[in-house]
């Protein structure tokens, strides 16, 4: 039972996972952009609502849904009006303009918020859990599960259900094609970041009310998200859900074995994956 309970802790902290992945691999499933701010973005986001709950008193989740319009209205700005600017054939220029936004937001949320740790309160939820066949489940880690599986099921339904999802299918396809028929990938690649942005919010809340977090921690939300994609296979959503479920199984695994192989053991199931498959377990993307 004790190995049943990791197993079962680490599928679950893959969901948290997942959300961190989600939005980078919307972005990149149509723009083929590798946004290096992306784990500064989801910190932002953290501290957006930190800010809300202190100096309006709201719940975590009410502050949340009170911050998706902006944080959309930002994922909207910047791709409008910056990383437009610089997508190409080379991904240079991408790299080197979302590194320098990560440089950014990470100084700016230390000169704002300083370097000290802090935690969005969630109260009796955080310690909270139910007990299913003799295991003790936490109720935070289900609630961010969930929350991963109807945000994949999300986006799914709205690339395939909708007009908006056919014109991100075409652009991603063919962005010269598509805009003989009337759609103007500019404004396609905008809303696909203005939503992704909303994904990053969701992630940002259960960051904050799971752990502490401060302004540097961007970057390593950032490598689990893009491990998460890269095992799942580039631009496919389901597989981004089982690449998150697979860093979190081999974490929970190894911090069982040894504590101090938690990391570690989840960096390595990376690498056996890549080895074995390099394209991801669910390659989209085509060349």
């Amino acid at each position: 039972m004790i190995w049943v309970d990791t197993i079962i802790q680490g599928i679950l902290l893959g969901g948290l996972y997942a959300l961190f992945a989600a939005g980078l691999s919307l972005v990149f499933g149509i723009m083929r952009l590798v946004n290096l701010a992306h784990g500064d973005l989801i910190v932002l986001g953290a501290y957006l609502i930190l800010l809300l709950v202190t100096l309006t008193g709201l719940s975590p989740f009410v502050a949340a849904a009170v911050a998706m319009p902006f944080m959309f209205a930002l994922g909207f700005g910047l791709q409008k009006f910056m990383l437009n600017r610089v997508l190409g054939d080379d991904i240079l220029p991408p790299l080197l303009v979302t590194f320098g936004l990560s440089v950014v937001l990470q100084n700016a949320l230390l000169e704002g918020f300083s370097a000290d740790s802090q935690r969005i309160q969630a109260g009796s939820l955080s310690t909270a859990s139910i007990e299913v066949a003799g295991l003790n489940l936490g109720v935070m880690p289900l609630m961010t599960f969930g929350s991963a599986l109807i945000v994949i099921i999300g986006l799914n339904q709205l690339f395939y259900r909708t007009s908006l999802g056919r014109a991100f299918r075409a652009t991603s396809d063919d962005p010269t094609t598509a805009s003989l028929m009337g759609i103007k990938p500019a404004g396609i690649f905008a809303k696909a970041t203005g939503i992704a942005m909303i994904i990053v919010t969701i992630a940002a809340l259960y960051l904050g009310m799971r752990s502490n977090f401060d302004p540097s921690i961007g970057p390593a939300r950032l490598i689990y998200a893009f491990e998460a994609v890269i095992i799942g296979g580039l631009g496919s959503l389901w597989g981004t859900l089982a690449g998150g479920v697979i860093i979190g199984v081999a974490q929970t695994v190894g911090a069982a074995i040894n504590p101090e192989w938690q990391i570690l053991a989840g960096h390595m199931a990376f690498l056996i994956v890549l080895l074995l498959r390099p394209r991801g377990l669910f390659p989209r993307a085509v060349d």
